[in-house]
This record gives C-alpha cells, structure tokens and sequence, in this order.
C-alpha cells in the first residue's frame, strides 16, 4: 500500500477525506478523482467507517438542487417547475440510485409471495406496476413538498431540501446497523455493516447540520420534526423489510432514504402553516 508523502501524521484528516470521497463516489455520478494518498479509488468501499461521512456527503450533493431551487423560484419560474428541476437535478446527480431501490422494494414486496420470491423480483431489472406507482408517488410528494414550501418560506425551502437529504441519508443505516444482508453473496455483504462508533459520528453529524439549519429560517418544530419522522420512517422499512426478506439489501437501503426524505420534507411543511 502506497503511504502519503510526508505521512500520515502530516495530514491528520486524511482518512476522513478519503471516506468522503468514496462516499461521494459510491452514492452519485460525480467525477470524483483520486485523493492524494489514496490507494485505491475504485476498491469495495468499508462501511465499517465510510458512513461516518455520509451527512457531509449529503450535504454536498443537495447544494446543487438547493441552488437551482432558488434560482428558479428567483428568475421567476414559479414553485413547481422551480421544485421539479431540483428534484430533476438531483435524481441526475446520484443516477437514480436511491429511486430504482424504492422501485425494486416496491415491485418485490408488492408482488412476492416469498422471501425467496421476493428477492428474485427486487434483481429483476424491469420495473412492474408497484414500483412505477412507487416512483410517480414518490416524486410527486418530493415536488409538491418542496412547491409548497418555497411558497411558505421562500429560501428556507432550500435549507429544508438540504436537512431533507442529510437526514434521510443518515436514516437510511438503520437497515444496515439493524438487519443482516437478505443475500449473503450481496453486495450489502459484501460492503460490510456500519461499526457502533460510525453510526454514532454519522448520527452526530447529522444533528449539527439540524441544528445549523435553525437560523437559516426554519422553525424548531419543523426540525424537530424532520429528525423525528425521518426517524421512524427508516425504523417501519427496517422492520416491514425483516418481515418480507428477513434482512437488507442494497435495495431496501434506497427505499429507506426516499421514504425518510418524504417524510422528513411532509414534517417541516406541516411546520410551516399558509
């Protein structure tokens, strides 16, 4: 393994900044090069410790949708073509990753009588009735939220769009930390499960930016309740997945994160009255 020049003790942040990258590469489309140091770029990624960078991966990728939702609404756009180009643009960025897991979830436990079956739905790459139903609904609840929201509070709905994605990223480990991989030769086994102290950091580092986001326009209620439903959003997947496939997969993960995002976005519009 190649060490960094000037060794480690010189970059004290390296392995933090290598995790971000491999975040940023495993959950979007984003060119992201080799960092210096790094051995390898295109390795498995650990999520023995990646998550633990996941919020500011998160973070990240919103800001591009949450410009180009106040650039819209600014130039005068109107909230709905405004909210649907972020949506847009966002489902660009990560290459729909966590939308064809929310379909396969959809298709799989809609249609499988078995766990077996099941699963064997979720790897079929075609998309059925469930999961086309899955996708309309789920993006138009995202849409709508955001719509509404920039017509109650302006920028805000920028920095909820950005909570939004943090926190239903941090959700979305739950299945990880809390069911073992549904396929054993999966890649959900594959890339390990998240350690006690990464989901904590992960955790924690989500709650900072909730609480960042409170002078930025955002009502402690809302907040409040983002963290909460996104919360409990990611804990009804986990346990309907242990009920329908005994366990996770790469699939239910994405299924979780919608659901939380929705979730999270419904909680702070129902925050911000007209």
């Amino acid at each position: 393994m190649r060490e960094p020049l000037g060794g480690e003790a010189d970059w004290p942040g390296r392995a933090l900044v290598h995790d971000l990258g491999a975040c940023l590469r495993f959950y979007s489309r984003l060119p992201v090069p080799a960092l210096p140091g790094e051995p390898d770029p295109h390795a498995l990624p650990d999520f023995g410790r990646l998550p633990r960078m996941l919020p500011v991966a998160g973070l990240i990728l919103a800001l591009p949708p949450a410009l180009v939702l106040l650039a819209g609404w600014r130039i005068g756009l109107g909230p709905f073509v405004a909210a649907t180009l972020a949506v847009a643009l966002g489902v660009l960025t990560t290459g729909a990753l966590h939308e064809d897991g929310l379909a396969d979830v959809a298709d799989g436990f809609g249609g499988g009588a078995s766990p077996e079956r099941r699963l064997e739905i979720m790897r079929d790459s075609r998309i059925g009735a469930y999961g086309g139903v899955a996708l309309v609904l789920a993006l138009a609840l995202r849409i709508g939220a955001l719509a509404t929201l920039l017509d109650r509070t302006g920028a805000g709905a920028a920095v909820g769009l950005v909570l939004a994605a943090v926190l239903s990223r941090v959700a979305a480990l739950a299945p990880m930390v809390m069911l073992p991989p549904a396929r054993p030769g999966g890649l959900s086994a594959a890339v390990g499960r998240p350690s006690r102290a990464t989901t904590g950091v992960a955790i924690g580092l989500g709650l900072v930016v909730a609480i960042l986001a409170l002078p930025f326009g955002l009502p402690f209620s809302g907040v409040a309740g983002m963290v909460l439903l996104a919360a409990l959003a990611s804990l009804a997947v986990t346990r309907i997945a242990r009920e329908k496939i005994g366990g996770q997969t790469g699939d239910v993960i994405g299924a979780c994160q919608q659901v939380s995002e929705i979730a999270a976005l419904l909680a702070l519009l129902a925050a911000v009255r007209a």
